[in-house]
């Protein structure tokens, strides 16, 4: 199947096409600005309450004439534009396919090395983000604003947050199984006139950040060693980045001179140093960029919190500076696992946390609503510094394949540090209401991710989708979900090879991603609970239809809390993400037909941990059959605070290949 790479099939339409675009976007422009000075964030409304009270409306009397002046002025001009954009969509691929030419481009990344297959498996981790990149005035009705430096700002987020190294703790002792003062005053910044210690609360649970210096090429092939029920097993293949700390309990939490080395090895290994990115330094001029004491969203902030940032030293030896004066400051995350699991879910088999960040060396990332094309290419700008390849502005417009017109496209955006194979797009034709002005879809993909030493293509399939959003609509969800699974058996059916010219290929896993419009806990979502995709593919979060395990949370954030200052910082939303009254305050909650989601003066008590709408599913159903797929971690990420309406999730699983490691 061939990738399509540019919007049209040759130049001229595309030339025509940006004519046509641009008679349009001066009205488009002159009409969004109209709408959006009447609809201010609550930001807006606390900037302004010192001002006088007539000095917004007074700003508003000068402006609206003159917008609409201009707009009557441009509207013969859009008409023109538009009676040649219309019909030049009937010709439009469905998708752009971006692939990173420049290596040197990708600061954040180094080169994968291609999956062999051998050893005892690999992991790999998917993302997945409703980002809310409308308008700008239609992005006011969820409460964010200046949609084209937020897409800026969470292309930034994201790469900066998987491109750190990870650093793995792990405790063996059977008695204590969290991480003492003691243990953390044993790990120090190589800068040696810092000798401050920070001490951690033991009962954290939490991806954090501290200060590292080292090779900020991130290390993409540094996945997540692990432990197997008290035991932890040697590193899999692509684990050779990983810092590994191993902490006995007989040492009383302290690290070993051998263990000490260790760190030291790793956190100075060599490599080049990223290089500022251009416009790193730009301050946003938006309210949800700005660093403030505590806030380690960004990495390339000069602050973080006291919990999160700590100083690392090495023993009581000295440090040669001239390893690591000409290493970039960043930060990296600390995992902590215990051989012992002390969580409140002892029976859980896998991982989970609220992280302040992306996972460190994200592999595959799908967003949705990614509406607007100028932010999109922002956005896809900033995601090349990490991921090589990328295929967005997926969907169709005006009438074209589809029953109704289509003002906007899917707003789906797939990132993917492994060479893209085949992609299918397919729009769902029964959209209803305002969501039928958009072209949502449901977006699949085949990856590579490595090759047998007999030349068999191992590779992975990815679906991201966004299901209709209006309330009540249970039966058009349904019937999108029907429609899902029949395109992504279509396209695996299409897509697969097995021919001897093309040796049969190894399915190593197949994972759907996406803002699902429905929760597993409200009454009203009952039909979509129970639906059949739910038989075919896992969800990490779900015990079963209307239960949610105790540890999954809410993805849908309040939009009237965003810029509270409990909330307006990663760190500070994952503290309060981590407790049940925090979440009360800030996540929306599952309806019944007791009482509605709002939960402003509720006395009735709350079902769940919030509105879980944004899904990571996968299956062990058409994967090849002498391979094990199983969850690793699964993250709820708060690192987009005051971006976004809804929290990022992640998820990483482990293809075990049941073979030793050599």
């Amino acid at each position: 199947m061939v990738l399509y790479t540019s919007p049209f099939p040759n130049s001229f339409l595309t030339v025509l096409h940006s004519f046509s675009w641009g008679l349009i976007f001066p009205c488009y422009w002159l009409a969004d600005r109209l709408m959006a000075s009447f609809v201010p964030t609550t930001y807006e409304k606390r900037q302004r309450a010192d001002d006088p009270c007539y000095f917004h409306a007074l700003c508003l009397i000068i402006t609206t004439p003159i917008y609409l002046a201009l707009l009557v002025a441009s509207l013969p001009f859009a008409l023109i534009g538009f009676l040649l954009w219309s019909p030049l969509q009937s010709a439009r691929r469905p998708y752009i396919y971006s692939r990173l030419k420049d290596k040197n481009h990708a600061n954040g990344a180094t080169l994968l090395t291609e999956w062999k297959a051998a050893g005892s498996g690999k992991s790999f981790c998917f993302g997945s983000a409703n980002v809310c990149l409308l308008p700008d005035s239609l992005a006011r009705f969820n409460n964010v604003f200046n949609t084209q430096a937020r897409a800026k700002e969470i292309g930034r987020r994201i790469r900066n947050g998987a491109s750190r190294p990870q650093i793995k703790i792990y405790i063996d002792s059977p008695t204590n199984t969290s991480i003492s003062a003691a243990s953390f005053s044993s790990l120090v910044s190589p800068q040696g006139g810092d000798s401050t210690n920070h001490t951690f609360n033991p009962g954290m649970k939490r991806t954090t950040s501290m200060e590292y210096k080292g090779d900020n090429s991130g290390s993409n092939n540094g996945e997540d060693s692990r432990e197997d029920k008290g035991r932890t097993r040697e590193p899999n293949e692509g684990e050779e980045n990983s810092c590994i700390v191993r902490i006995n309990g007989e040492d009383n939490g302290h690290m070993s001179d051998t263990e000490t080395d260790t760190v030291n090895g790793q956190a100075h290994a060599s490599g080049p140093a990223e290089p500022l990115l251009e416009g790193d330094t730009e301050i946003s001029k938006t309210p949800n960029h700005k660093q403030k004491e505590g806030d380690s969203g960004s990495l390339d902030s000069c602050s973080a919190s006291r919990e999160s940032l700590v100083k690392v030293r090495v023993g009581d030896g000295t440090v040669d500076q001239s390893t690591v004066n000409n290493k970039l400051l960043y930060k990296a995350s600390i995992m902590k696992k215990t051989s012992v699991r002390k969580k409140k879910h002892t029976d859980e088999t896998f991982d989970h946390e609220i992280s302040a960040f992306f996972p460190a060396n994200l592999d595959f990332l799908c967003l949705q609503e990614v509406f607007d094309k100028r932010a999109a290419e922002k956005l896809k700008e900033q995601l090349h510094h990490y991921f090589e390849y990328i295929v967005y502005d997926v969907g169709v417009y005006s009438c074209h394949s589809c029953c109704s017109f289509k003002f906007v496209n899917s707003g789906l955006l797939f990132a993917s540090r492994y060479p893209v194979m085949d992609a299918a797009y397919h729009c769902y034709p029964n959209g209803r209401g305002t969501d039928s002005l958009a072209s949502k879809g449901a977006l699949f993909l085949k990856v590579q991710v490595g090759s047998t030493p007999q030349d068999q293509r191992i590779v992975g399939y990815i679906s991201c989708t966004h299901l209709q959003a209006i309330a009540g609509d249970t039966t058009v969800r349904c019937e999108q979900l029907d429609m899902l699974q029949d395109w992504l058996s279509e396209f695996r059916k299409s897509t697969s090879s097995s021919s001897t010219a093309n040796p049969e290929e190894l399915v190593a896993f197949d994972v759907i991603c996406g803002d699902l419009n429905f929760d597993n806990c409200s009454s009203e979502d009952k039909l979509e609970q129970q639906h059949s995709l739910f038989t075919h593919y896992k969800d990490p979060c779900r015990i079963g239809p209307g239960e949610d395990k105790p540890w999954a949370i809410g993805t849908l954030l309040d939009p009237e809390g965003l810029y509270d200052d409990e909330v307006c910082t990663p760190d500070n939303l994952q503290k309060v993400l981590e407790s049940e009254e925090g979440r009360k305050g800030y996540l929306v909650y599952p309806t019944s037909k007791n009482h509605s989601s709002s939960q402003k003066g509720r006395k009735a008590p709350l079902k769940g941990n919030g509105r879980r709408i944004d899904y990571m599913l996968y299956t062990e159903e058409g994967l090849y059959l002498e391979w094990k797929v199983e969850v690793e971690e699964f993250s709820f990420i708060t690192q987009l605070a005051g971006l976004t309406d809804h929290l990022p999730v992640a998820m990483r699983l482990m293809v075990s290949t049941g073979e030793d490691d050599p």
